[in-house]
């Protein structure tokens, strides 16, 4: 069976379910890693968004304590994670799996897939 196909423990269709773990960047990933049993499509996407927008969190945290330089580099990160952000939830809702550069195999190692 395709994993997208697979019914999804909360109840949505995984499609819907898979944009949602983006919506709230690791927060929803995080919710969805607890509510959702069945759907190793659905698990993916919520690992894979726990994964990155927690990284990218606690890189702009960091660059925050940089003088000047982390001011430009923090709104440079801001503008690439509010691309990845929509682009991400764009391609779960397409039942795509896509997978960032090692982040989607560490997200793929854990979900099950």
């Amino acid at each position: 069976m395709d994993s997208t196909n697979q019914p999804s423990s909360t109840g949505l269709d995984p499609n819907l379910a898979a944009l949602l773990t983006y919506v709230l960047g690791f927060i929803s990933g995080l919710v969805f890693l607890v509510l959702e049993k069945q759907s190793a499509y659905v698990r993916f996407h919520a690992y894979q968004s726990t994964i990155a927008f927690l990284a990218l969190a606690i890189a702009s945290f960091i660059l925050t304590f940089i003088p000047l330089i982390g001011a430009l580099l923090g709104s440079v990160l801001s503008l690439a994670s509010l691309v990845l952000w929509v682009m991400l939830m764009i391609k779960a809702y397409q039942g795509e799996r896509f997978k960032l550069p090692i982040l989607g195999e560490m997200a793929e190692e854990r979900s099950g897939l």
